[in-house]
Order: C-alpha cells, then sequence, then structure tokens
C-alpha cells in the first residue's frame, strides 16, 4: 500500500483527506511544516500533500528543506492551496511541485490526480531501475574489456589513458617495469597452465604490495606494469621494489621450478623521467634492460643511469685519455677479475663473439661447501672464497675472467679451451686452492660446461 503524508494545519482539512484516501492509501497526517520534516528524516511515503498557507513555516519553505534531504529528492509533491491566482498556480511549479490541488477539494478529483501521480512515478522509478541496469552493464563491458582476462589487471590501453590523465593533472609518483626472468621455461618445462598459475600469482603479489588507487597492468606475456601514485622517495620505492623481487621469488621457489626464475624491475619516476605514460615507459624499459644486462633479479632507477652519464657528460676527453684510463694497469699476469655487474658484459660480448668466430670457450663453476659434518662458518667460507680467487688468478692467463657470483661460488670463462684443458686448468685451481686453505673444514667442488654462442652450455659436467 502507497503511503501519503498530508500536511495541512488545518484539522477538517486534514480529517477530510484521511477519510478520502484512506480506503486506497497509508494515510500520515500532521499540522506543521516541522513535524513533516521531523517524519521524513526516518520515515518513508511515496507522495506528499502540503499545504501552502500554514503558520511558522509556509508550504514553500518545507518544499524548500524537503529537497534538500537528498533521500526526499524524487518525492512527488503536490501543494494544496485555496488560492486561485495564476502566480501561484507558477509558483508551485517553479518550486518542484508536480502539482497542485485547489481547496476545497473535490475527492474525485484528489483520487485521479494521486492514482494518475504515483502511475506516472512508478513508471518513472522502473525507467530509472532499467537504465540504472543498462549503465552498469555497458560499465562491466567496459570494464572487463580495459582488463587481461587472466589476471584481471589493466591492460596497456586503459592503462596508457589512466596515467596520462593523472600525469595531466599534475599527480607524481613512478612507473614499475617488472618482468620475470626466464619465464619461457616454466611454460616450456611445466606446461601453460603452470605458467598462467604463476602469472596469477605475480598479479595477485603485485596487488599484495600496492595501494589501492595504485594502475596495475599486465601488457603481456610475462611484462607487468605498476604506477605507483604520490610517492616519489627513492627509499620507499626502492623498499617496495626489494619486496615484491623477495615476495616473488619465494613463492617461485615454493613452487619448486628448477628453472632459475627471478623477477627484474626498472623504475622511472615522475615528473623527472617523464610526464607522460611513452616517455616513463621508454625510460623505465632502458631502467629494466639495465638490470637484465647486470645478473637480472635486481631493480635500477633510470634517473642512476642518467646520473651516472651526467658524471661523465661535463668533461671532454681525447682518445688517449681513455686508452690509459681503461687500459689495466697490472704486468698482465693472471685472470681478470670483474664485479659480476662488469662480469656480465664481458660474458655476453664473448657469447656474441663465440657466435661469430666459432671459437672454443668454456665456463667453470667453483663452489665452496662444507666437509661432512661440519657446521657452516660465514668467517671459515669467507677466508676460503677469498683463497680461491687467489688460486684463480694466479693459476689463469690474462685472457680469462672471472667474477665472485655469491658467498660461496665463483665463476670463470676460460677462453681458446676444450673441455680437456679445462678439466687440467679446473685441477690446477683445486691443488693451488688446497696448498693455500689448511683449515680442513672446507672443500671446492667444480663444474665445467662449454658456451655456446645463444648464451647456453653444452656438456655439463
Amino acid at each position: 500500500m502507497k503511503t501519503i503524508l498530508v500536511v495541512d494545519d488545518n484539522k477538517m482539512n486534514l480529517a477530510s483527506a484521511r477519510k478520502v484516501l484512506c480506503d486506497k492509501y497509508k494515510v500520515v497526517p500532521v499540522m506543521k511544516g516541522q513535524q513533516a520534516l521531523t517524519y521524513l528524516e526516518s520515515g518513508e511515503c511515496d507522495i506528499i500533500l502540503l499545504d501552502i498557507n500554514m503558520p511558522e513555516m509556509d508550504g514553500f519553505e518545507v518544499m524548500k528543506r524537503i529537497r534538500e534531504m537528498e533521500h526526499c529528492l524524487s518525492i512527488p509533491v503536490i501543494f494544496l492551496t485555496a488560492d486561485s491566482e495564476p502566480e501561484t498556480e507558477t509558483r508551485c511549479f517553479r518550486e518542484g511541485a508536480i502539482d497542485f490541488i485547489a481547496k476545497p477539494f473535490v475527492p474525485e478529483v484528489m483520487l485521479s490526480r494521486i492514482g494518475r501521480i504515483l502511475e506516472l512515478e512508478e513508471l518513472r522509478r522502473s525507467l530509472a531501475d532499467r537504465l540504472e541496469q543498462k549503465i552498469r552493464e555497458v560499465s562491466d563491458i567496459k570494464s572487463k574489456s580495459s582488463k587481461d582476462t587472466l589476471t584481471g589487471l589493466w591492460n596497456r590501453t586503459y592503462t596508457e589513458e589512466t596515467v596520462n590523465g593523472l600525469l595531466e593533472n599534475g599527480t607524481a609518483g613512478a612507473l614499475f617495469m617488472i618482468d620475470m626472468d626466464n619465464f619461457k621455461a616454466i611454460n616450456d618445462n611445466y606446461g601453460h597452465i603452470a605458467g598462467d598459475k604463476t602469472l596469477k600469482m605475480f598479479a595477485d603479489t603485485l596487488r599484495e604490495f600496492s595501494a589501492e588507487d595504485d594502475v596495475l597492468c599486465r601488457i603481456g606475456g610475462d611484462e607487468f606494469v605498476v604506477f605507483v601514485k604520490n610517492v616519489t622517495s627513492k627509499p620507499e620505492l626502492s623498499s617496495r621494489a626489494a619486496d615484491i623481487i623477495s615476495d616473488l621469488c619465494r613463492k617461485i621457489e615454493d613452487c619448486k621450478f628448477d628453472t632459475n626464475t627471478s623477477v627484474s624491475i626498472g623504475i622511472a619516476q615522475a615528473p623527472d623521467d617523464g610526464t607522460e605514460f611513452a616517455k616513463l615507459y621508454n625510460s623505465a624499459d632502458k631502467a629494466l634492460y639495465y638490470v637484465k644486462q647486470n645478473g637480472k633479479n635486481s631493480y635500477h632507477f633510470f634517473s642512476d643511469r642518467v646520473q651516472s652519464e651526467n658524471d661523465r657528460g661535463g668533461r671532454t676527453v681525447d682518445l688517449k685519455y681513455l686508452q690509459d684510463l681503461m687500459s689495466r694497469a697490472d704486468s698482465g699476469k693472471g685472470a681478470y677479475l670483474l664485479d659480476f655487474e662488469s662480469f656480465n658484459h664481458v660474458y655476453n660480448f664473448i657469447r656474441r663473439f663465440i657466435d661469430r668466430s666459432g671459437r672454443e670457450v668454456r665456463t667453470l663453476l667453483f663452489t665452496v661447501s662444507e666437509n661432512e659434518n661440519e657446521e657452516p662458518d660465514t668467517a671459515e667460507t669467507e677466508l676460503a672464497l677469498e683463497l680461491l680467487e687467489k688460486a684463480i688468478y694466479t693459476s689463469l692467463r690474462r685472457s680469462d675472467v672471472s667474477t665472485r657470483y655469491s658467498g660461496k661460488q665463483i665463476i670463470v670463462i676460460l677462453m681458446d679451451t676444450n673441455t680437456e684443458n679445462g678439466d687440467m686448468v679446473a685441477e690446477r685451481i683445486v691443488e693451488c686452492f688446497n696448498k693455500l686453505y689448511t683449515g680442513g673444514k672446507l672443500r671446492v667442488d667444480y663444474g665445467i660446461a662449454q658456451m655456446d654462442g645463444k648464451g647456453g652450455v653444452i656438456g655439463k659436467k
């Protein structure tokens, strides 16, 4: 049953209205405007009959106050008035009334007008509901078309438009370009179902380490982008990048994938590195490339690379100065001992060299391990590793290259060496180490493999 709120300061009018309406509607009669407002704060009604001429607060003032109540904006109002002047009628409609009924009212006319208005209101609400439903459906379709079907993250088109909009409005932040190293090996070795699960896990991890209003995107394959809003502090961005890498690597390890899969991140900051998506994307891509070329499984800021170039950019040198600067200052004996970043560049250079020349190159991996029944001792292991580096340096030629990969392993590249000669060199290094190290707690093992022009290895030992 529909509810009608009748507001009139005349008891006779209220009684008459109630008598006419009570058979078809629930009637709520009040004599003052304030009583009507109080009722509307918590009560509901489908239509309001509102007298104009009332003491303390007239109908027009009550109407204004009703329209200030958000939940009452759509309730139809019919004014009750004994004033038949055209100006009054005009004002009724101007103030937002849907109709007016002249006093003394005729029961049949009142019922007819109220019934017609309620029918129209019901039709209006039905159309409004249908329109809202259509809007939701269109919104859902648009949202689905803007999202990656596998991970539920935004796609590139939506992300580019959204980030450009944020940047145009002066929003600062950072763009993370995130890539899974050796992801293809998961698909190849464990199947695409495992690969898809890994990508979903990747997306869930990004959600876990992102704020609600950050923009998360899957560009394609194993490449993801996150726009971090309103964070510009390098320590804070570094912490987030490190957390993402650490958490993802832990989860990948828990999956027991034997693929050496890790995570690399390139970071570009807005507005310093770009004020539009394309520029930030390009800058983050260059930072990511730096990580890929320097061992992977880390993050890098584009601005760090720019700063390094700028530090050199203010100086002009000649070719002789560069030759002297980059020439080795030692006597020419022993292998090159490089940091891992430099070694990575050399490794890729040699790989390309092999592809063109067909020369034979061997890679050695030395590992320091505890002897049986010995407890791990970090200080002892570090001492052993230093002695192993000394053994490598003194046992190899200048054309060979080595680097410390971790706190227990050293990698060596042997130029122009076959497997037989490589074994001889490795045994010579182990023998030299055993002479230098007398602790008895640790030993050195090694593996040897042929490097091919594609970066792979042939004939692991």
